[in-house]
């Protein structure tokens, strides 16, 4: 079980869903903790590694189960952490190796934490198996750390650096149908380490190919369907750590994501 130091966080505004108020206090940022509505995915342990997610059954996977990403000590606080070097991902060979929860989802309140150990560490978080939010040190530009991929600049100012742990904070609103038709993009808003960095960002599509998400191969990923996906995170075969993993099933009626 992972022991998640409560530090580095802000309070951000409150927000209302389906006409019910939320806690007007909603915390951001490296160790805040699962509220009581929402569900814990990684806590650190395997056990949990084993009962919530698996691979990614994409065109190019070629990783068995059990899952090979392994569990390690925390490298700042006490506690454990994922580490998403799978073999089978050597080389940078994304959808090789990436993980996803058994568990599929429509709208949501996430936080995840991610700690780079070397220069240059590359993984990804993918809402709806779909949608990258970048993790790249170095990278500065809209294929960058924090970027909504290809489609914002990277909030590379909010960005802890190597060797310390970062979090995202995010409220995703589904894209909407009518009559089998997209009738609204899908919106994100994300805090960065306690920042807010994008603000009712609309996406665009799936970019990278059928080898990086549902949809992928669609229209050259502007086929999105209406099909809720898993949280996916991705091996790249780098050093990259996750930790105090936890989503909030929400049904967003209005198109507004910003908390």
């Amino acid at each position: 079980m992972n022991k998640i130091a409560t530090k580095s966080f802000i309070f951000a505004g409150s927000m209302l869903v389906v006409g019910l108020a939320f806690p007007s206090i909603a915390q951001v940022g490296v160790g805040v903790k699962a509220p009581k509505k929402a569900e814990v995915y990684f806590d650190g342990s395997r056990k949990m590694l084993d009962e919530k997610w698996t691979y990614w059954d994409g065109p190019r996977l070629a990783a068995t189960l059990p899952i090979k990403w392994f569990i390690v000590n925390d490298p700042v606080d006490k506690g454990t952490a994922v580490n998403t070097n799978d073999p089978a991902a050597a080389g940078g060979k994304y959808g090789a190796a990436d993980i996803v929860t058994k568990e599929k989802f429509k709208d949501f309140r996430l936080h995840v934490e991610f700690y780079i150990s070397k220069p240059g560490g590359n993984s990804g978080v993918y809402l709806q198996n779909r949608y990258e939010i970048q993790v790249l040190d170095g990278d500065t530009t809209s294929h960058g750390m924090a970027a909504v991929i290809n489609e914002t600049p990277s909030p590379y100012y909010a960005y802890n650096g190597v060797g310390k742990w970062n979090a995202y904070d995010i409220m995703f609103r589904a894209a909407r149908f009518k009559d089998g038709k997209l009738v609204e993009k899908p919106l994100v808003t994300i805090y960065f380490n306690g920042k807010k960095v994008h603000k009712n960002q609309r996406i665009s599509q799936v970019w990278g190919g059928p080898n990086s998400g549902i949809d992928g191969g669609n229209d050259g990923g502007k086929g999105i369907t209406d099909v809720p996906g898993g949280l996916k995170l991705q091996a790249e075969g780098h050093d990259v750590l996750y930790r105090n993993i936890w989503i909030q099933k929400m049904d967003i009626t209005e198109a507004n994501t910003d908390f």
